[in-house]
């Protein structure tokens, strides 16, 4: 047998290491042989001789080929609710991926998160509840019986690498991205579809493409699944009202939700206690306590606040501190707050990030690689009300800067260089009884001058602690 992998980066390795000592199907390890594909583009894609091999392993980052090739066109691929993978004609080579792969194979239920941001938060919450409750529920058992929650995606390590860790008694968290649902047509017994916003058009074909690359986690469900969904953005509405499992929205509100209201008291009991900032973490948290209803209650939030269970959740979201690099507050310095929302490479993320601090004066830190959305994000900083300056780096500096008031932006060199700027333009601002915010929420991803956005945020924590 002959297995192509396209992609050598953590998920290609990932790949090739796994089979190298498991079967694929009934095909024996010894039996199988490997090939990389890595440092090509998608127009070279025809020119591997991929025809030759019985199955190719695409990395999220290469563009399922065969979908624009084999497209069965009597087939209505929008309304299909069947969660089969009939209107794509399987001739060989078979395409899949380490995603696809897991999802038919993982012994235990999914919960499947996806977005355009929020992703990560979301999923880091569901996980830390269920594994509250677990303890809880499961304090008198054997260890051997004690369920384990997996935390899968794009959080930790490839999902193959955690294949053989999994039992049929765990539950799986994963985080789930565009790249990684633009094929995936296997269901998961609850699905979480948070706002979905322009976000990755360097690499899909337009919005509706990347759309229709998120529906995937509602597409496939039947009524005995469960669909935890934003009712406030129109995109994700949408894609939840062609879904035929059984539906949460959020916000939740007196319209939408059967709360009792001893449930409504410990709903806003658990809300207040975030640590984190914004009303877009309050959402993310209304999701995941419905992600976790729905896994473990058959979507019954009021029964599950009312519960026993209730202290265990209260104490996961009181000690949820977030994750790195999202409105992660770093220190405080002249009566000024720093916080590093790193993580940030879109639009939306700047948005939520600049209304929750919509009452101070922010000093914005901004810019880097261009994702496609650039007069949208420059829209977006320029409008906000509590924008004092905006601190501009990167590649898309000079388009941000083109045609706005010179006192409302200053162009950095590096980020040292922006470090010092934001810092000087806070401090003219900042008072003791209303100090001043530094926000890095760059909206931009961060390819032209850093690694990746850990580096880019790393980076920056490093040289806001240098501050004295």
């Amino acid at each position: 047998m002959k297995l192509a992998i396209l992609g050598y980066g953590l998920e290609g390795k990932s790949i090739e290491k796994y089979f190298k000592t498991h079967p694929y199907e009934n095909v024996p390890p010894e039996n199988i042989e490997i090939k990389v594909f890595d440092g090509f583009t998608d127009e070279e894609i025809d020119t591997l001789g991929l025809e030759e091999y019985d199955v190719i392993f695409r990395s999220p980052s290469v563009r399922p080929h065969y979908d624009f090739k084999k497209f069965d066109k009597d087939f209505d691929k929008e309304n299909d609710t069947s969660g089969t993978e009939h209107y794509y004609v399987h001739e060989k080579p078979y395409w899949t991926s380490a995603t696809k792969y897991f999802f038919q194979h993982c012994p235990c239920e999914i919960i499947a998160v996806t977005g355009t941001k929020g992703k990560g938060t979301t999923s880091s919450m569901i996980a830390a509840i269920l594994e509250s409750i677990n303890k809880q529920a499961y304090k008198n058992a054997p260890k051997a019986e004690q369920p384990i929650v997996h935390l899968v995606g794009n959080i930790g390590k490839p999902v193959l690498d955690y294949l053989d860790e999994i039992r049929p008694i765990d539950e799986v968290v994963f985080e789930i991205s565009s790249f990684q649902l633009w094929d995936l047509h296997t269901d998961s017994y609850v699905g979480v579809l948070l706002r979905i916003e322009p976000d990755h058009l360097n690499v899909h074909n337009g919005f509706d493409d990347y759309v229709y690359a998120k529906s995937s986690v509602a597409r496939y469900k039947n009524p005995t699944d469960h669909l935890v969904y934003f009712s406030e953005n129109p995109t994700t509405l949408s894609v939840a009202e062609k879904s035929a499992a059984t539906k949460h929205p959020y916000p939740i509100t007196a319209e939408n939700s059967n709360l009792s209201k001893l449930g409504q008291e410990r709903l806003n009991e658990v809300l207040d206690s975030l640590h984190i900032p914004g009303e877009h973490n309050r959402e993310n948290c209304e999701a995941a306590l419905l992600a976790v209803a729905s896994r473990t209650n058959k979507g019954d939030l009021d029964g599950l606040l009312c519960s026993e269970l209730y202290p265990a959740i209260k104490s996961a979201i009181d000690g949820f501190e977030g994750l790195p690099h999202r409105c992660q507050y770093l220190r405080e310095l002249n009566n000024v707050k720093y916080y590093d929302d790193n993580y940030s490479s879109a639009l939306p993320a700047t948005d939520v990030a600049l209304k929750a601090f919509e009452d101070s004066p922010t000093v914005l830190i901004a810019g880097g690689f261009s994702k496609g959305t650039d007069q949208q994000v420059k829209d977006r900083i320029f409008s906000a009300k509590n924008l004092e300056k905006a601190i501009l780096i990167g590649s898309t500096a000079k388009f941000l800067a083109e045609g706005i008031d010179e006192s409302k932006y200053e162009l950095a060199d590096n980020l040292n260089d922006a470090v010092k700027k934001a810092r000087a333009a806070a401090e003219k601002v900042a008072t003791k009884d209303k100090p001043a915010i530094v926000l890095m929420s760059p909206g931009f991803a961060s390819f032209d001058m850093f690694k990746n956005f850990t580096e880019r945020g790393e980076l920056f924590t490093k040289a806001v602690k240098a501050l004295k």
